[in-house]
């Protein structure tokens, strides 16, 4: 028997997963409130006896974890110009598992740099102009930076022929710095690999310790990854499949916690139409998008601010008091639902962060009137022929119809031009194994994508 024990140190839980890799199975699960405020430690070791009371002493061959904790990875991404390389650099901060917290493009003020230090951002990712293309910018940016004594990692992955530039900014204000492939070498060509992978190793090297994560490690093999990034990745084996095992086809997949509120999609989203030109950046197969102010315990308040008034008035109506509700949650974050008015209004909670987090990571239509007629523009992903939804996180696991807040991802007529799935399957991560799966992957990808078919539930 070989036995696998893959843990989760999220934000609001730490879970572990107990896998034997030989009979493709999951022997148990469990889960305790994380306790990264005092010691994380508490929080796993407290998980550990919960899943030995299920399941007997277990032997394990590999522990290896993946982290949220703490708020998860706090990125900034600078650019030159917003349509590009400034979303260049969020796909890529995005991609490697970081929550984006800050956006800057063009010249950079001492104000802005302030803000890096007063939002205690993780990482910096400085990006900006094509190979051959605008350099004065990328330097400027570079330099105040180095004027604003900025501490945290900062990633290059701007125009190539600044690199010797910015390393002698570096070398010259002893910032932590590291030079990567432009993640926009061409117009509209991507190239984030390079960058993913330094912001990876930097959240390998750094952020755990600085989070205090790494005092785990003296009881498991190591966190491997970001949370984020393992289900990015179990999200993309589910629906590419693995040699001879297939997988489940274009999927959306939301996650709603108690910080943020994912939503991953897995397909090409390319035009379906012949009449269709698509706009733009080129989107990844794989692609996420992290919507830090919508949460249900940390970022409750944040769904607030994103409602009108109206919006909330309407609530009232209902006899629920949005703001009220968000607040408690907020000062209350390990709050579990007793009731059925508390559970209605996590549902409420729900609906609204997936509403707003599909609209911001589909696809839109814009149409153009051209001399030969009507032409659209397709700017983002076409997610409208997508054969799954599968949702996860507390809130869609413990409701009794996960299936009302799974809706809100689908096509609605009062959106019409957003490209949203329109006629998917629904299913359940009950157990919260994709994150897990992700970091099984790392080993035994084929493994990872037979549990996670046999664990996906229909609803």
């Amino acid at each position: 028997m070989k036995n696998y024990l893959l843990i989760d140190f999220g934000s609001t839980n730490t879970k572990l997963t107990a896998v034997d890799v030989e009979k493709d199975e999951i022997i148990g699960t469990s889960k305790h409130f994380t306790t990264v405020s005092e010691d994380i430690r508490i929080g796993y070791n407290n998980a550990l006896k919960e899943l030995f009371a299920k399941c007997g002493e277990l032997k394990f061959e590999k522990i290896i974890a993946c982290s949220s904790a703490a708020g998860g990875l706090k990125m900034a991404a600078i650019g030159l110009v917003e349509e590009l390389t400034v979303e260049a650099a969020k796909r890529a901060c995005y991609g490697a598992g970081g929550k984006v917290d800050l956006v800057f493009s063009h010249y950079i003020t001492k104000a802005e740099v302030e803000k890096i230090k007063d939002k205690k951002i993780d990482i910096v990712l400085l990006a900006g102009g094509i190979d051959g293309g605008n350099s004065d910018c990328v330097i400027h940016n570079a330099n105040m930076l180095g004027k604003g004594n900025i501490k945290v990692p900062i990633v290059y992955a701007g125009n190539k022929s600044c690199q010797d530039d910015i390393k002698e900014i570096f070398d010259k204000y002893e910032l932590d710095g590291y030079i990567c492939d432009n993640i926009m070498p061409q117009l509209n060509v991507l190239n984030i690999e390079s960058a993913k992978d330094a912001i990876r190793k930097i959240f390998l090297n750094n952020i755990i310790v600085a989070k205090g994560i790494k005092k785990v490690e003296d009881e498991i093999d190591g966190v491997v990854l970001p949370t984020p990034y393992a289900v990015l990745k179990a999200s993309e084996l589910l629906s590419k499949g693995y040699l001879h095992e297939k997988g489940l086809g274009d999927i959306v997949l939301v996650d709603i916690g108690g910080a943020t509120t994912d939503v991953y999609s897995m397909g090409s989203g390319s035009p379906k139409r012949s009449d269709v030109i698509l706009k733009g950046l080129a989107e990844p197969y794989a692609k996420r998008t992290v919507e830090g102010d919508l949460g249900m315990r940390y970022s409750a308040e944040g769904v607030i601010k994103a409602l009108s008034e109206e919006q909330i008035k309407l609530y009232q109506e209902r006899g629920i008091d949005l703001v009220q509700e968000a607040q408690f949650r907020f000062e209350h974050v390990d709050m579990i639902p007793h009731n059925a008015h508390d559970e209605e209004v996590d549902r409420e909670f729900g609906e609204i962060c997936t509403d707003i987090a599909i609209s911001r990571h589909d696809g839109k239509m814009e149409a153009i009137y051209t001399p030969m007629g009507m032409l659209y523009y397709q700017i983002g992903k076409d997610l409208t022929d997508v054969s799954y939804i599968i949702g996860t996180g507390g809130v869609i696991i413990n409701d009794h119809d996960p299936r009302k807040i799974l809706e809100k991802l689908c096509y609605d007529i009062r959106k019409p031009l957003e490209l949203r799935p329109k006629n998917p399957k629904y299913m359940l991560d009950k157990n919260y194994i994709l994150s897990a799966m992700g970091l099984l992957s790392l080993y035994y990808p084929e493994v990872a994508l037979k549990i996670m078919k046999k664990n996906m539930k229909l609803i």
